[in-house]
C-alpha cells in the first residue's frame, strides 16, 4: 500500500485578519495626519497662485492702452477709469482668464495670437497667457477659442472713504466714481481730481465658455445674479 502526505495550506486566521486591518488603520490615520496640511497648504499655495494670476491680468491691462484702442480712450488712465466705472453692467462685463498664445505671432493690439489646438509643450511651442478684456472687444472670441482654464467676470467699485473713519475705505456705489476730495460724481476721467483710483474687485467664476453663452441671453441674465465672489481683492489705478 502506498502512503500519500496530506499538504494543508495555511492561510491568515479570522484573528490575524482583524489585527492587520487594525494596524492598517492605524498607519493610515497617522499618514493623513502628517501629509493631510501638506496637501491643503499645496492647495491654498495654487489658489493664491491664481488669485495673483487674476488680479495681475486686470491691473496688466488697465495700466496698457493696446493699439486700436486709441480711438476709444484717451490714456491708460481713461481707459480704467471707463472700465470700473462701466464693469457692472453686463453689455461691457470684463472677463479674465488665461489662453494659448503663440511665441512668435502677434495681433495688431501686441497681444499673442491664439493657438486653439493644444500642440507641444507650453513655454515651449505656446505660452500660456493671462488676460483681461471686455466683452465687446472683438478679439474675446479667438481668446474664448484657446482659453486654459476657467473664465472669471470681474466687478469693480471705487473704494471710497469711510465717513466714520478717514483711514478706512469702502466700497461705493457700482458704476459711481467721486472726487476723493469732494464726494461729487464725475462722468469720466478729466474730471477726476485725483491721480490714483482705488477700487475693490471682485471675481465671479463663469459656468460656460462658450462664446455663445458669454455673448446670448443667459449670461446677461445671469449677470445681475452673480454673488459669493471666488476672489476679492482691492486694487489701485494711477496716471
Amino acid at each position: 500500500m502506498k502512503t500519500h502526505r496530506i499538504y494543508r495550506r495555511s492561510g491568515f486566521t479570522l484573528m490575524e485578519t482583524v489585527i492587520a486591518i487594525g494596524v492598517l488603520a492605524v498607519l493610515l490615520t497617522a499618514f493623513i495626519g502628517v501629509f493631510g496640511p501638506a496637501a491643503l497648504g499645496i492647495r491654498k499655495a495654487l489658489s493664491g497662485q491664481e488669485a495673483d494670476r487674476l488680479t495681475h491680468a486686470v491691473i496688466q491691462e488697465m495700466t496698457n492702452l493696446r493699439e486700436g484702442q486709441k480711438n476709444t480712450y484717451t490714456s491708460a488712465f481713461d481707459k480704467a477709469f471707463v472700465q470700473i466705472q462701466k464693469s457692472n453692467t453686463p453689455e461691457n462685463a470684463l472677463m479674465v482668464y488665461q489662453y494659448r498664445g503663440s511665441l512668435t505671432n502677434q495681433r495688431p493690439d501686441g497681444s499673442a495670437q491664439p493657438v486653439p489646438t493644444i500642440k507641444g509643450i507650453p513655454g515651449q511651442d505656446y505660452v500660456v497667457q493671462p488676460m483681461m478684456r471686455a466683452l465687446n472687444d472683438p478679439n474675446l472670441q479667438d481668446d474664448v477659442a484657446a482659453v486654459e482654464g476657467k473664465i472669471y467676470v470681474v466687478k469693480c467699485t471705487q473704494l471710497t472713504v469711510d465717513p466714520q473713519s478717514t483711514a478706512e475705505y469702502k466700497p461705493g456705489r457700482p458704476g459711481v466714481i467721486v472726487n476723493p476730495d469732494t464726494g461729487d460724481t464725475v462722468q469720466s476721467s478729466a474730471d477726476y481730481n485725483s491721480a490714483v483710483i482705488l477700487f475693490d474687485a471682485e471675481f465671479y467664476s463663469v459656468s460656460s465658455n462658450n462664446i455663445s453663452y458669454l455673448t446670448g441671453p443667459a449670461f446677461k441674465s445671469k449677470f445681475p445674479k452673480f454673488s459669493n465672489p471666488v476672489l476679492s481683492r482691492n486694487l489701485s489705478v494711477q496716471r
